[in-house]
Order: structure tokens, then C-alpha cells, then sequence
């Protein structure tokens, strides 16, 4: 799945507001039902790659926190979507912004993680995260990230090679005017 865009994420909550929304965090491993949205960020990133080339993208961040007391039932989408309306009432959310989830629990480092999928199964919208990973631009650009076959290294700016013009007298050297000649 390509990365899901702040817009799409909330169309799908839109369209499933009486499910319980549930958050899987890795096989097996679910966020704890009693979790809360505790905030939502929004992060404008700007950046220069190790090529010289500046990159700039938006990611809104939900932000879950799973609190010691233990429920069996998720929150309903409805009560998400009523959370997301309090935010963006005060800011205005990129619709086109990377949506991450960031959550970490005693057993699970904190961590910002994409959506894989978003799928009913049930009662429940089912959110599968998987975490984020490093990426190198140079490669998104189709370059390379590290040597290549001919020993260039995608960190090192490019050179411009100029081509050398030689130089050539165009007139001829009897009509031509020289200093102190009057020609001028």
C-alpha cells in the first residue's frame, strides 16, 4: 500500500462510524482497547538529502496512549471522528499529508508507524501498522544509494562538466582593427 494520505485515512473513518476502530501493531499484537487519542500533530518537514536536493512533505501524526485500565471494547470511529473535528476546528489537517501512528506501550517501543491496511472485520475497522523505515531519495529519484558501477556515489554533488570551445580568429587579419590603428 502506498503511503495513505491524510484525506483517504478519514474518508474510510467517515464511512464507518458505528465500528469499533482497532489498531494492530504487529501479528498478533493489538493496541489495548481502552487506548485514547491523545493528540494529533501535524509536521511540515522540510529536508536536504545527502545529494544537496531539498525535499518537503507533510505527515499528520496520530498519537494513541494505551492508559493502565483495561476495557473489552475499542473506541467507535464515531468518537475518533469527533476527536478529529475538536483538532480541526483549531488546525487546519493537510489532506494530503503521510498519516502515521505513533504509539508504544511496556512491551513495544514508542514509534511512528504507516497504515498497511484498513479493512472491517466484524464490528471493527481494523487499522494494520507496520513501521516506518529509512529511506534514501537518491534512490527514489532512480539513482543510487551508496557506489555505482562506474564508482560514483549518489552523496557527492554532481559535477557539471563543461566542454572546452576553442577559440577561433574570424576576421581576417588585414581588415581588422588594432590599438593605436584609427580604425576605431
Amino acid at each position: 500500500m502506498e503511503n495513505l494520505k491524510w484525506a483517504a485515512f478519514k474518508q474510510q473513518l467517515q464511512a464507518n462510524p458505528n465500528l469499533a476502530l482497532q489498531f494492530q501493531y504487529a501479528q498478533d499484537q493489538w493496541v489495548d482497547a481502552s487506548y485514547h487519542i491523545t493528540e494529533i500533530k501535524q509536521a511540515p518537514i522540510t529536508s536536504v538529502d545527502c545529494g544537496g536536493v531539498m525535499n518537503k512533505w507533510t505527515e499528520v501524526i496520530v498519537q494513541l496512549y494505551e492508559p493502565q485500565a483495561q476495557q473489552d471494547r475499542a473506541m467507535p470511529v464515531s468518537k475518533a471522528l469527533s476527536i478529529i473535528q475538536v483538532v480541526e476546528k483549531v488546525l487546519p489537517l493537510e489532506a494530503e499529508g503521510i498519516v502515521k501512528i505513533e504509539f508504544g506501550n511496556s512491551q513495544y517501543d514508542t514509534r511512528q508507524m504507516l497504515p498497511r491496511s484498513i479493512t472491517t472485520d466484524g464490528d471493527n475497522l481494523v487499522v494494520d501498522l507496520r513501521p516506518d523505515t529509512v529511506q534514501c531519495k537518491a534512490i527514489e529519484r532512480g539513482g543510487n544509494c551508496g557506489t555505482d558501477d562506474k564508482g560514483e556515489e549518489c552523496c557527492t554533488p554532481a559535477v557539471q562538466i563543461k566542454p572546452v570551445v576553442q577559440l577561433k580568429n574570424l576576421t581576417d587579419n588585414t581588415t581588422s582593427c588594432t590599438p593605436g590603428g584609427g580604425c576605431c
